[in-house]
């Protein structure tokens, strides 16, 4: 039987937003059109989403203005986790009722040192709570982040309990052997991998894993997306290494307002400098160095004018 499950690419989608801190709704939907032409899902409210600088009534707008305007709710997985559990709750079963293919859920993270069974309990809670078979959770371990880790012994219990809520997991770790871990633990179980960078987008897939959920799929979202689709051609590895040079321009700056400076500079929309406090928007001396390091390589952001703000 033909898996439906989301693979592939999916970007945790750059929220932009307007002059006095409100999402920017407009650029949002054109931003989240383009990545689905390009071929990349949304994996809108994650980390450079600015997600947890949001509250739950604008990730509601947010996902629901999407829908209104046709995007595929299938090509979607919104992150839910919070620290609140009533919120997650919300959240989750918002985005279960609206379609979505699933949900990319962190752990509850303002308590460090919490135990593996408080982090069950949580992501039981609600499972339980939201009682939908069409629920697929994502786990989303970011340890560098979060400080909260999620074990592979936690997901082991969780898969036990609930095999056909839990779908998959994000590895953010940074670490390679963590996830060829997971991979050769749970990927036979049906269980999804996704790598947390393109870096190890072909090593991923490589090794049976479903693809990546990358921050520079909202910047390199046709290069990357090529990748995954061409993945066992003769110049995967080239492919692979021209990523890898991009990614790293973006990671010697801070990657958010990296991320929205350099669609700002190929749009000419300055709108899309801001970002939410306490993130500090990009100076114009770090975007000029930006640019000019991107541009030397031949970057350019693909269909740049598709993203054209109607009010300049």
């Amino acid at each position: 039987m033909v898996s439906t499950k989301i693979r592939g690419v999916l970007s945790p989608v750059l929220t932009p937003f307007e002059a006095d801190y409100s999402p920017s709704v407009s650029r949002f939907r054109k931003h989240c059109k383009l990545l689905i032409d390009q071929g990349v899902g949304l994996a809108i409210f994650g980390t450079n989403s600015e997600a947890n600088s949001m509250s739950v009534k604008e990730k509601r707008l947010l996902l629901d203005a999407l829908l209104e305007d046709g995007l595929p709710a299938q090509k979607m997985m919104p992150g839910t986790g919070c620290c609140a559990l009533s919120d997650s709750i919300e959240l989750t079963r918002h985005a279960v009722e609206s379609g979505c293919a699933g949900v990319l859920m962190l752990p509850p993270f303002y308590y460090k040192g919490v135990s593996d069974e408080g982090l069950y309990r949580s992501f039981a809670t609600i499972i339980d709570a939201v009682a939908d078979d069409r629920l697929k959770v994502y786990l989303y371990h970011i340890p560098p982040v979060s400080q909260v880790p999620i074990s592979l012994d936690l997901i082991d219990r969780l898969l036990k309990a609930y095999p056909n809520n839990i779908a998959g997991i994000k590895d953010s770790s940074g670490d390679w052997n963590n996830t060829l871990a997971m991979l050769e633990r749970f990927q036979p179980q049906g269980f999804d991998v996704f790598a947390g960078s393109e870096s190890f987008l072909l090593a991923t897939l490589r090794h049976g894993g479903a693809g990546c959920i990358t921050a520079t799929g909202n910047v390199n979202a046709a290069e990357i997306s090529q990748l995954a689709q061409t993945w066992q051609n003769e110049d995967a590895d080239q492919q692979q290494e021209r990523l890898n040079v991009v990614r790293g321009i973006f990671a010697k700056y801070p990657m958010i307002p990296a991320m929205k400076a350099a669609i700002a500079a190929e749009t000419g929309d300055d709108g899309w400098f801001t970002v939410r406090p306490p993130l500090v928007n990009m100076s114009p001396e770090q975007t000029s160095s930006l640019m000019q390091e991107l541009r030397a390589v031949g970057y350019r952001l693909h269909n740049a004018e598709a993203l054209v703000h109607a009010g300049q």
